[in-house]
């Protein structure tokens, strides 16, 4: 075993009943170096450090919270990103949360789509894809998700600009190009056959040669539930940095109802996707992120708080390569 991975686990073990050391010690580190401690805490003191926080989970209403979150960091990023979809899912819970899957099926390769399919699976013996299939009542969102299910499932890499430019003529012609609502047909069938990056690169064609983003077309008409939820699977396509800084501010905020929204970002986008997210977060808001969370009068101030503040500002203080982690991830 490696005597400085024994050391922190040392560490770690002391700092059990002291969540806010607990929380600092891990908040700054790789989700390789945890997947390292929690081994080594393992082999040293015969227990998963999963099990040992949601044991104080249960215990501590105080510090729920910052337990909860420790958990889901600790996790391997698949099974946390599984896990988060299955509590997005959870109706008995709450309401779902769209968000939550459609920044999945966005802005996940197919590759790893799969992973997390598996992983899905594996810990909840259910079918991801059946459960979308199956969400009750009907909502546009799940038409949407629908197609990105059949898109990852006809992924092709290449991209091309014949048929962005195709797509986003396709997509005016039905839309702002014609009177009353968007054919949702079209959009929808444009979704399930597109990749990703094919589709962004048709938004992008649709500004050059219409003059303004896609999503501002759908301010146009009477628009109802269906071009609410395309403009933010749009906006997640297109912009994830604007996006994704977007959904950082509500939350610190409190103006939204996607719970959990602060720290599933901080802890999903890897730490060079949070980096560009970060930049767009202080150039849109006039500060920085971990300045907003301090200032918040919505995040409880305590263990939370600073762990938040030590996962908003661990990218710009550590020095050691952290690129292994956002590779596998993105």
């Amino acid at each position: 075993m490696n005597q400085s991975c024994e050391s922190e686990c040392k560490k770690i073990h002391d700092s059990l009943g002291r969540i806010t050391h607990l929380a600092q010690a891990l908040a700054c580190k790789t989700q390789l170096e945890i997947k390292k401690i929690r081994e080594t805490y393992l082999a040293m003191y015969g227990e998963d450090l999963i099990d040992l926080l949601q044991k104080n989970s249960q215990l501590s209403n105080t510090q729920k919270n910052v337990c909860e979150a420790l958990y889901m960091w600790m996790l391997d990023p698949i099974e946390r990103e599984a896990v988060m979809v299955r509590e997005a899912l959870d109706q008995q819970q709450s309401e779902v949360n769209y968000k939550v899957l459609v920044e999945m099926f966005v802005g996940r390769k197919s590759s790893l789509v799969v992973l997390i399919k598996q992983a899905y699976q594996a810990k909840f013996r259910r079918q991801m894809d059946q459960d979308i299939v199956n969400i009750e009542p009907p909502h546009p969102y799940k038409k949407i998700l629908v197609a990105l299910v059949a898109s990852h499932k006809a992924h092709h890499a290449d991209v091309s600009q014949h048929i962005a430019k195709c797509d986003a003529k396709r997509l005016y012609q039905t839309g702002e190009g014609m009177s009353g609502s968007i054919d949702e047909a079209v959009v929808l069938e444009i979704f399930s056959k597109r990749s990703i990056p094919q589709l962004k690169l048709t938004f992008s064609c649709y500004k050059h040669i219409y003059g303004h983003d896609y999503t501002k077309s759908l301010k146009y008409g009477n628009y109802g539930e269906f071009e609410d939820a395309l403009k933010v699977v749009v906006k997640c396509i297109y912009n994830p940095p604007k996006y994704y800084a977007k959904i950082l501010y509500a939350s610190i905020k409190g103006i939204t109802t996607d719970k959990g929204g602060l720290t599933r970002v901080m802890m999903n986008r890897g730490e060079v996707e949070m980096e560009e997210i970060e930049r767009v977060f202080k150039k849109k808001y006039g500060m920085e992120l971990s300045e907003a969370i301090c200032e918040s009068e919505n995040i409880p101030s305590g263990d939370y708080r600073h762990f938040l503040v030590a996962l908003a500002t661990r990218t710009r203080t550590r020095t050691t390569n952290t690129t292994i982690t956002a590779t596998a991830i993105s």
